[in-house]
């Protein structure tokens, strides 16, 4: 919550107080009062901007100026109940602030971060009807810098694209809830030099959960970025909720299910692929120092080997991006359900599958079998971790979107109690511990990192002798 809405909300309830329990006592003061606040109103709308979560405040402060009514009438229990209601309708909506707070990053350097909006010239879209677009794609850096000398930081990009367009809908969450996200603080400094580093600095590419913008998972990706990696967070284009095209169009999600396919795994499973092509488009623009901006350029981030990471059916893209491009030495599943072939495929290459409390998901069948069978495929390191109490949203900023009342609500309906903040932690630990080896050449101690987490479960998974092809010439 901003402080111009405090000092609102602190205002309101005050003059409510004082209408409800002492209305008769100097009445003329309280009117000033009444005025005072609109004038606050107007200067707090001015400077903040409107948001809905306004609208009790707002209508709290035209009755806290209503005369007294005559003791134990219909009318005065109807006000005083009336009055009631409102003010908690006033404290409630703060349920679902205007700003969420996230946490600050918790590794040993600042963040900065870069937005990439590029076009695959080669590669039709496929959920519009023009012949003539092209397939965006869009990438958040999120990379290490030095400690800012000034509190604050310097310039901030927003939070999520296209705040002042947004769609209706962005997942399943009203487009007018979100309105003002652009404030929310990233702890990100914009276009900051890179850190300095004796050797090029090592690169993840994330894709997101289905539907989910690359914004939701800004607390995992700064924190990762803080710990000595650069992560480029895709947004997949009319999938992602919301996202502002090269062109600065913002386009929400378009569902374009093909005639006599109402089966939506299927569907699925063609979006992989379209996610797959994505990232594969990543890392050839990464090789081309042209296509990055000065602080990413020169040879600075070690484009040549990368990993990808994913969350839910980014998880799913982040193994089929591994599978099928060598430049990808590693891959991550965060709770990610694979769809088509993708599990009968051996994966030949590091991979962890990290996943979130199953009694608290409910993992269904795909998702179990699915990766238990590319497990069971392995001819590299294989690795799997299951963090209790915490659900599938859990690796997200979605639950930081509620205040923590309503955090603590959602938790006792749909599990998640470690929290998100204790979740994106040893989310992070763990997948820095296991990128280390195959990204930098330096392998950290992941059993001791897990273990470091208590109801962290799991660890290596026995995998299979490579397959060598015959001799030929035999």
């Amino acid at each position: 919550m901003l402080i111009p809405d405090l000092i609102l909300l602190a205002l309101v309830l005050a003059l409510a107080a004082w209408r409800l329990f002492a209305p008769a006592r100097r009445p003329r003061l309280r009117i000033a009062a009444v005025a005072l606040g609109l004038l606050l109103s107007a200067a707090q709308w001015a400077l903040c901007d409107f948001t809905w979560q306004d609208l009790p405040a707002y209508a709290l402060l035209a009755l806290s100026a209503l005369p007294p009514l005559r003791t134990g009438t219909v009318l005065f229990w109807i006000g005083r109940l009336g009055l009631v209601g409102t003010a908690a309708a006033t404290i409630g909506v703060w349920v679902l602030p205007a700003v969420p707070t996230l946490p600050e990053p918790d590794g040993p350097y600042s963040v900065a971060t870069q937005v990439y909006r590029w076009t695959d010239s080669t590669r039709d879209e496929p959920h519009t009807v023009d012949s003539t677009d092209r397939r965006s794609v869009i990438a958040q850096a999120w990379y290490p810098t030095a400690r800012s000398e000034h509190p604050g930081g310097g310039a901030r990009l927003a939070y999520i694209d296209g705040t002042d367009r947004m769609p209706d809908y962005v997942s399943v969450l009203p487009g007018f809830l979100l309105h003002r996200y652009g404030r929310i603080d990233t702890h990100a400094e914009a276009l900051a030099p890179l850190a300095p580093s004796d050797r090029p600095w090592p690169v993840v590419i994330f894709s997101p959960g289905y539907g989910a913008p690359r914004a939701v998972y800004t607390g995992l990706a700064t924190r990762l970025a803080s710990r000595g990696f650069v992560v480029f967070v895709l947004d997949h284009s009319y999938e992602s909720g919301v996202t502002q095209l090269p062109d600065g169009r913002v386009v929400g999600t378009e569902e374009n299910f093909p005639p006599g396919q109402p089966d939506r795994i299927r569907y699925m499973a063609q979006q992989q692929l379209v996610r797959t092509s994505d990232i594969r488009f990543v890392v050839d623009r990464l090789a081309r120092p042209e296509a990055l901006s000065p602080p990413l350029r020169g040879g600075r981030i070690d484009a040549s080997n990368v990993a990808v990471i994913g969350h839910s059916f980014g998880g799913a893209a982040a193994i089929a991006a591994m599978s099928e491009d060598p430049r990808v030495v590693a891959a991550a599943n965060v709770d990610g359900t694979p769809y088509g072939d993708l599990p009968d495929r051996e994966l030949t290459r590091p991979f962890l599958l990290l996943q979130s409390d199953a009694a608290e998901t409910h993992h269904g069948d795909f998702f179990v079998n699915g990766n238990g069978k590319l497990l069971e495929h392995m001819t590299a390191p294989g690795f799997h971790y299951e963090i209790k109490h915490a659900n599938h949203y859990s690796f997200t900023d979605a639950p930081f979107f509620f205040a923590p009342p309503g955090r603590w609500l959602l938790a006792q309906v749909m599990g998640g109690g470690r929290g998100p903040a204790a979740t994106q932690q040893a989310a992070a630990d763990i997948l820095a511990a296991f990128l280390a080896g195959p990204l930098t050449g330096v392998p950290s101690d992941l059993a001791a990192t897990a273990a470091r987490y208590p109801e962290v479960l799991g660890g290596a998974v026995e995998h299979k002798e490579a397959r060598v092809a015959p001799d030929e010439s035999e």
